[in-house]
C-alpha cells in the first residue's frame, strides 16, 4: 500500500528537527522561513519542505499577515494536533538525548581512567638500570 506523500514527508523529518521546528514556531509564530533555516542550521528549501509536510499533516496552519516592511508574510500556528505531536516528539527526543548522554558519560569515564593510567605509568621509573656485562676489552 503506498504511503501518502504528507506522511512520507513528515517521517523524513527527524525527531530533532520536528521538535526544534515546532518549538520555534510555538515561541515565534511570525518567524520567517529564513529565520527558521538559520536557527535550525538547514537550507531554506528544507524548511519550506518541512513546513509543508507539517501543514499537510494538520500540525500547523499558516495565516497571511503584513510584516513591518509592508511585505506579505505568514504566521505559523500549532494546531491542537500540533501541540499533541510536539508533546510526543518532546518525550521521544528527550529519551534519545538521555541515551546519547549516558553513552557519552560512559565514554568519558573510560577515557578518564585511561588518562589516569597513562599518567601513573609516566611517573613510575623504568625499573632498575641494567648494565651491559663487562667484556674485558676496556
Amino acid at each position: 500500500m503506498p504511503v501518502p506523500e504528507a506522511h512520507a514527508r513528515v517521517t523524513m523529518l527527524t525527531d530533532e528537527y520536528r521538535y526544534k521546528l515546532l518549538q520555534l514556531l510555538e515561541e515565534n509564530p511570525q518567524a520567517s522561513q529564513r529565520e527558521l533555516a538559520n536557527a535550525l542550521g538547514i537550507s531554506l528549501g528544507k524548511v519550506n519542505y518541512c513546513l509543508n509536510a507539517l501543514m499537510e499533516r494538520g500540525l500547523i496552519k499558516a495565516r497571511n499577515f503584513t510584516n513591518s516592511r509592508s511585505k506579505r508574510a505568514y504566521m505559523y500556528y500549532l494546531t491542537p494536533r500540533g501541540f499533541q505531536e510536539k508533546a510526543r516528539v518532546t518525550v521521544r527526543f528527550f529519551k534519545q538525548k538521555m541515551v546519547e548522554y549516558e553513552a557519552l558519560r560512559r565514554e568519558i569515564e573510560t577515557l578518564r581512567r585511561e588518562a589516569e593510567r597513562a599518567q601513573v605509568q609516566r611517573r613510575q621509573p623504568a625499573g632498575p638500570a641494567t648494565r651491559e656485562p663487562a667484556t674485558g676489552a676496556d
